[in-house]
């Protein structure tokens, strides 16, 4: 009823930079069909979203494709594609670009914080891994460790693990591309001697079958913490929020729509309580409100 109350509020402060004269609308906020592309490594939280969504409004259908962040950012430059989630927003050129061929701008924050998590095989005895040690079984100095990653090139967690790890360089040959966040899984829980990159939605949902069988022959490293020494961190809403855990980025919406419609619903249903709770569910630490338990005096 909330998120009713909101949108409709939405709608009349909004009606005034509707859609140009003569456009024809082929979706409501709660009616219609549009489609979506979505950063592959956020499929698990961002399939929960939508489902809950879809669920609330039966006449709404959310088409999303996952892929790679690169393909995502290619199919915001089509039609057909209203919103994108990615790992990053967009720059001022960027920007200007759209703006220039939209008439526009397109409308882009951060949603939450998503953690990279580091999966290990669950019989291996080494879970804990320093700075130095992680750069370099990326970087190929250290050979010791059979890495998997759901890219090669084109996927967010290559790039963050790229600029934010080996600031700039190149993986090492011990660094094998699996076809997607499931395969990391699958290849690390084969392999004794591998080490894996997945968001954090991927796996440590208690409520999903797969992920609970998943947790059974994989465990999470245990990394040392961003700005602290010989101190280490397990990957947990806490530790993103209190700025421990080294490997954190954002997820961010790039909204395409110039009109009350769908896309900026669903936006809209994300950025409050149900959709941010979600985020906090999948273990993401939502960006936009504060669900912490503070004491007080009676």
């Amino acid at each position: 009823m909330g998120l009713l109350l909101v949108l409709s509020a939405v709608v009349l402060i909004l009606s005034c930079n509707s859609a140009p004269q003569g456009y024809i609308m082929t979706d409501t906020p709660f009616k219609g069909t549009i489609n979506i592309s979505v950063d592959e490594s956020f499929k698990p939280v961002i399939s929960e979203e939508i489902k809950v969504y879809q669920s609330t409004y039966p006449e709404a259908h959310i088409i999303a494709t996952y892929e790679s962040e690169a393909d995502c950012f290619r199919d915001l430059q089509k039609d057909s594609t209203r919103m994108i989630i990615v790992a990053k927003g967009l720059t001022d050129q960027e920007m200007k670009i759209y703006e220039s061929k939209l008439t526009y701008k397109p409308d882009f924050d951060i949603l939450a914080y998503d953690a990279v998590d580091v999966v290990i095989n669950a019989a291996s005895k080494d879970s804990v891994f320093t700075r130095q040690y992680l750069q370099n079984i990326l970087n190929g100095t250290d050979t010791s460790k059979d890495v998997a990653v759901d890219g090669k090139n084109a996927t967010s967690t290559v790039r963050y693990l790229i600029d934010s790890v080996l600031k700039g360089k190149p993986f090492g040959s011990n660094v094998k591309a699996a076809g997607g966040s499931k395969a990391v899984l699958d290849y690390v829980s084969r392999n004794v001697n591998a080490v894996g990159f997945v968001g954090s939605s991927w796996v440590g949902n208690e409520q999903d079958p797969e992920q609970v069988a998943y947790l059974n022959k994989l465990k999470l490293g245990i990394l040392e913490c961003k700005n602290r020494a010989n101190y280490f961190a397990r990957p947990s809403q806490y530790t993103i929020m209190y700025g421990q855990y080294p490997l954190v980025r954002p997820l961010y919406y790039i909204l395409k729509e110039n009109s009350v419609s769908m896309g900026r619903a669903f936006k809209t249903f994300m950025s409050l309580e149900r959709g941010q709770l979600i985020f906090r569910r999948s273990l993401l630490f939502p960006a936009l409100m504060d669900f912490s338990v503070r004491s007080g005096n009676l």
